[in-house]
Formats: C-alpha cells, sequence, structure tokens
C-alpha cells in the first residue's frame, strides 16, 4: 500500500476507534495484535495485512469497507487483491468489491457479523468458494450466494480468477 494510502487508513482508523472511547491497548488486545503496530499503523507507517485490516474492522463492529473506505488503491496480500467499489447509503449495509485471485491461491476468510450473506460473481477464471465445508466451484458467469457469517473460503487452481462480491449485513429489527 502506498504512503499516502497508509496514512488515509491509519487516520480513519484512529477516528473510528476514538468515537468508540477506545484506548489504544484496548483495541490492539482486543484484535490480538501489539499496541506499538496498531500505533505505527494509525500514524500511516507499517504494512498491514487483510487479516489485521479485518480483525480490527471486527473490533470496531464496522464492516470491512467503512474501514478502507477511504482507500482508492486494492489491498492485497498473497495472491488476493480486493478493492471496495461502493458502499450503500441505506439499509441493511451492502459493501460491493471487485476481487482478484492468483493462481494456486487459498485465501481463507474469517467469519463476518452475524446474518451477514455473500454474493459472488465469478468474472473470469474458475474458483472454488463458500463456507468451509460446503464449497462449489465456480466458472465464469456463475454466482453464488452463502452464508458469510462463518469461515469461508476462495480457492484458485491454474489461473487468475477475478469476481465481483456483495456482503450484505443483516440488520436487527427495530421495535
Amino acid at each position: 500500500m502506498d504512503k499516502l494510502s497508509l496514512g488515509t487508513l491509519g487516520q480513519h482508523l484512529q477516528g473510528l476507534r476514538q468515537a468508540q472511547g477506545l484506548s489504544l491497548s484496548q483495541l490492539a488486545a482486543a484484535a490480538g495484535i501489539a499496541k506499538s503496530n496498531l500505533s505505527r499503523l494509525e500514524q500511516g507507517n507499517g504494512n498491514p495485512t487483510l487479516d489485521t485490516i479485518w480483525r480490527l474492522a471486527v473490533q470496531l463492529k464496522v464492516p470491512f469497507g467503512t474501514l478502507v473506505a477511504p482507500i482508492a488503491v486494492p489491498l492485497g496480500e498473497d495472491g488476493v487483491e480486493v478493492r471496495l467499489l461502493d458502499q450503500g447509503k441505506e439499509r441493511p449495509q451492502v459493501d460491493a468489491y471487485w476481487m482478484r485471485c492468483a493462481p494456486h491461491t487459498l485465501r481463507l476468510a474469517e467469519p463476518h457479523t452475524p446474518g451477514a450473506r455473500e454474493s459472488l460473481i465469478l468474472i473470469s477464471g474458475t474458483l472454488e468458494a463458500g463456507p468451509e465445508g460446503d464449497t462449489r466451484t465456480l466458472s465464469a458467469g456463475d454466482t453464488l450466494t452463502f452464508a458469510a457469517d462463518r469461515p469461508h473460503l476462495y480457492r484458485t487452481e491454474d489461473n487468475w480468477a477475478t469476481l465481483l462480491l456483495s456482503v450484505v449485513y443483516h440488520e436487527e429489527p427495530t421495535s
């Protein structure tokens, strides 16, 4: 990630943390990362992994897309690139992503918030995807929707896979 994007992410992360009244120590401990790493990240330094950003979003109780919304560049590691395309402004919250996976990539994804559903449209390549133990192999043009509030995965074989992905976050009914 470039320096400008890191700085933007750090400022946004710090603002979300402070708005919730969390200290650096509290958020770092809850997310399972070192306080010094969180401090560096908020200062626009370091090289956060997708998993680190994911754990911070979960602990801040915001969608991953909300945390990365100010960043215009794809986030990537270990053969996976992800870019937020848009976030819906209504309820339920819907995030739309572009995602690309290199050949011979296995991406294990942590669960989204309870009740979240994920929908994939495979644009090119082949991809095995879905909840662990209940995956499906997709070809270009195929779609898949699944409960994303449990661990799930994305696996490629010999070719790149490009997909559009949306996450619909469950909304608790208001009384």
